[in-house]
């Protein structure tokens, strides 16, 4: 190991393709690097194993508790800096401390091993816990606001679109029906009602993820962050994103072969594809069955790793759509 950091496994969270990412991310160990989902720093902790003491990681997350378990991990290490904001404004955090340009971006997007474990956050339907679900504690919308004034319409289509429920419409009209919805027992057992037994974990994984997703704009932030990546990145260096649903990981895939979300090539006169990034991974990067078996959670993710191009002609206000 080039520099010095505590173990990036902790009781916190446990870095997903941590090794991969480390490949695939880090070209110049005397950088700027920013994990823009820091969590519990565990894939902070290894890419700085990784850095010269020369090197900068800028951590940010809105998620104050995970700063707070950084602070403490990564007390001394004067490499780093923690922020605290939406990794959607990723330019103007970074303004803020004098960063213009950076080496590395990672993107770990979904929920951490902490905040589903936290009954008192709200995320899993497997414990009750007040009906929240908010990655910044401190914004005005929670889950309990959204499911009891959403009308039946809107909760409907975020279940479907979303959570890609095909019960959306029974599962909108019990919820409904179930109100006032105070805690993530009361949201399960309206589910519940009109779902077979044998499809039940599966839909409350889909229902819970549907909410979540809404109540922080999650795919709107991503798709933001990975435009504003294009200016952030020096030429010739990566971003790196991992996955844990269809939704995010089409977006993501999306936007690093082509630079929109339509998916559509675009390309100039002469043939030439017309995109920021070359991509690194031809399909995701997806976790063996070692990690699999260490961690279950796990299971499910999808890393990919894109190159930003010298390409002028790319304009991402124009093309990512």
């Amino acid at each position: 190991m080039v520099g010095s950091s505590p173990e990036p496994e902790s009781s916190y969270h446990v870095p997903v393709l941590c090794k991969a990412v480390l490949e695939g991310l880090i070209t110049d160990r005397s950088g700027a690097y920013v994990d823009a989902t820091v969590g519990g720093g565990g894939h902070a902790a290894a890419i700085l194993g990784e850095l010269e003491s020369s090197a900068v990681l800028v951590g940010i997350d809105q998620d104050l508790e995970a700063l707070d378990v950084c602070r403490d991990r990564f007390s001394g290490d004067g490499r780093v800096r923690l922020l605290h904001g939406n990794f959607g404004e990723m330019p103007a955090l970074l303004i803020g401390i004098g960063i213009e340009r950076v080496d590395g971006i990672l993107l770990d997007l979904g929920v951490s091993s902490h905040q589903l474990d936290t009954p008192g956050r709200g995320f899993s339907y497997r414990t009750e816990g007040p009906l929240d679900m908010r990655m910044n504690t401190v914004s005005e919308r929670s889950a309990n606001e959204f499911v009891n004034s959403a009308s039946e319409g809107e909760l409907r289509e975020v279940i479907r679109v979303y959570g890609e429920e095909k019960r959306a419409g029974k599962i909108a009209g019990a919820v409904v029906g179930a109100r006032p919805i105070d805690n993530t027992r009361s949201l399960a057992e309206a589910v519940a009602a009109v779902v077979p037994a044998r499809d039940l974990v599966k839909t409350l994984s889909r229902v819970f993820q549907a909410v979540r997703i809404a109540v922080n704009d999650e795919l709107e932030v991503l798709e933001r962050a990975l435009v504003d990546s294009v200016g952030l990145l020096r030429n010739g260096r990566r971003i790196a994103v991992i996955s844990y649903h269809s939704l995010e990981d089409r977006r993501v895939k999306h936007f690093l072969r082509f630079g929109n979300f339509r998916g559509e090539a675009v390309r100039d006169l002469y043939g030439n594809l017309i995109t920021p990034f070359a991509s690194m991974t031809r399909k995701a990067i997806q976790p063996d069955e070692e990690e699999s078996m260490r961690n279950p959670r796990a299971r499910s993710a999808r890393l990919r790793i894109a190159e930003r191009r010298e390409d002028d002609r790319y304009s991402p206000g124009q093309s990512a759509i």
